[in-house]
């Protein structure tokens, strides 16, 4: 259930790449960041106990677990939707990526009133 202000955490293995997101989408008002990681552990556990509303993944992780990251997310009937981010698209991931769960695959390049114009209207 989205909450007024859509509450919105990020997965990402760059830090400068989560922090740059995060301060676009913060700068804009119509999402709290209430949150990010690069470690599974620690954003499924945030994930678990926090409210949080959407969740931006980029799924080209280094140890291979971005779909099954997408995967654990969306499984709970009362999981957040998740929009996959990506620098170099491919159709064969983003059908991958649906499958899994993702409710919208975007590029990390988009300007930050595009991309959440895209977060707030992705189905879920």
């Amino acid at each position: 259930m989205v909450t007024s202000t859509p509450r919105l955490y990020i997965i990402d293995e760059h830090g400068p790449v989560r922090r740059a997101l995060a301060d676009r989408l913060s700068r804009l008002g119509s999402v709290t960041v209430v949150g990010d990681a690069a470690e599974p552990s620690q954003a499924m556990e945030a994930i678990r106990t926090d409210v949080i509303d959407i969740v931006l993944i980029e799924i080209k992780r280094s140890d291979g677990l971005g779909l099954e990251l997408v995967r654990q997310i969306t499984a709970p009937p009362d999981a957040p939707k998740v929009i996959v981010l990506t620098t170099y698209p491919t159709d064969w991931e983003e059908a991958a990526a649906k499958r899994a769960g993702a409710a919208a695959y975007v590029l990390k390049d988009l300007d930050a009133k595009e991309l959440l114009r895209h977060i707030l209207a992705a189905p879920g």
